[in-house]
């Protein structure tokens, strides 16, 4: 019987693109923006807001996981219709730390208990502490990422896994 690349897959990632804020001004007098989020050959995006340095997305991308060490990259730009798109600055972020968190046992443990929390550092684009925290029967995290090579912005995520049935444990 032949493998399917399901017998590879450690389970699904998914990415809340919640919001961005303080984004940089790269239109007259803002900004049309969007995120693309690239891990390994997978690369996902969220729609255009218009005219919004703080956009709303609460949108939800999946990565399906084989290869937890990637780095998970993350871009924001400004549509531009005529001319090539803006960049408006990037982050990344390693979900090893979620992943760990996602292996524990949980049967027992309250709503809301915090697993594990992550601090800013030089290795991150955490702009502040972030929490692992089991919430609903689910693993989840939050972060706010600082934007890179760029003047100003934030990128707020929520990160939550979900297990296939039947993928190989990690």
């Amino acid at each position: 019987m032949a493998s399917s690349s399901l017998d590879h897959l450690l389970g699904l990632l998914r990415v809340r693109v919640v919001r961005g804020v303080n984004l940089a001004v790269r239109d007259i007098r803002s900004s049309d923006p969007y995120v693309v989020l690239k891990m390994g050959k997978q690369k996902l995006k969220t729609r255009i807001i218009r005219k919004n340095l703080n956009p709303e997305w609460h949108e939800d991308l999946t990565f399906s996981i084989d290869d937890p060490t990637l780095p998970i990259k993350l871009s924001v730009f400004d549509h531009d219709t005529f001319t090539l798109d803006d960049s408006m600055g990037d982050a990344e972020f390693d979900f090893k730390p979620f992943m760990e968190a996602a292996r524990t046992p949980f049967e027992g443990i309250p709503d809301g208990t915090v697993i594990r929390k992550l601090e800013p550092n030089s290795q991150n684009c955490l702009s502040k502490e972030s929490c692992i925290v089991w919430y609903d029967g689910k693993v989840v995290q939050n972060m706010i990422l600082r934007l890179r090579n760029v003047e100003c912005g934030e990128i707020e995520l929520q990160l939550q896994w979900i297990n296939l049935p039947g993928s190989k444990v990690f």
